[in-house]
């Protein structure tokens, strides 16, 4: 097992596809696919890359910490109490545990994503 790995940001294998939860839907009708490329410390740290068409949905966080790198598309984060955050190619994020708010797809956005917890 090598202890550096290679984030794909365009995978050959198929991703694995799903939908909002209905409880966290708010608007549209999101689809989402993840490319999950590691899985390490019992199951504590993924890695991988997300793509979600349009649509608004809430996000919670828990206990997991999440690091976001939009390679493209457009996201507008609101965290609960807070003023809308804008995020496009290029833009770097993280979402620390604890964090609630709304997620909301402009334009199909994928992401590579780090999260821990």
């Amino acid at each position: 097992m090598s202890l550096l790995q290679k984030i794909d940001v365009d995978p050959a294998f198929a991703p694995h596809e799903s939908k909002a939860l209905p409880e966290r839907l708010i608007a549209g009708d999101p689809s989402f696919k993840t490319w999950a490329q590691d899985v390490s410390k019992n199951d504590l740290v993924r890695t991988g890359v997300f793509e979600a068409t349009p649509g608004q949905t809430r996000s919670i966080k828990g206990e997991t910490f999440e690091f976001c790198h939009i390679l493209s598309g457009i996201v507008e984060i609101t965290p609960d109490g807070s003023e809308p955050v804008i995020y496009g190619a290029g833009e770097s994020f993280v979402m620390k545990p604890g964090f609630v708010g709304v997620w909301k797809t402009i334009e199909t956005v994928r992401k590579i994503y780090v999260v821990v917890g």
